[in-house]
């Protein structure tokens, strides 16, 4: 169980995306964390992403590379 506090503004919020949902405030919120979590760990992969970038290609070298080019 986790209690948290929110200004007034996010609770009213949060209350009407629940009513407009018919779904309870937790439900609401549980969601929001999971999305949260997953953009926290999408985030985090894609800068590791570009950290490990070695250079650039065109696309001519790309294509290339995969045998592509006719």
């Amino acid at each position: 169980m986790l209690a948290i506090r929110m200004d007034r503004e996010l609770e009213d919020v949060l209350e009407a995306t629940a009513k407009a949902q018919k779904r309870n405030r937790s439900a609401i919120v549980r969601e929001a964390l999971v999305r949260y979590f997953e953009d926290l760990e999408d985030t985090a992969l894609a800068e590791k992403s570009l950290r490990d970038m070695n250079g650039t290609k065109s696309l001519s070298e790309v294509r290339r590379e995969l045998g592509l080019d006719c």
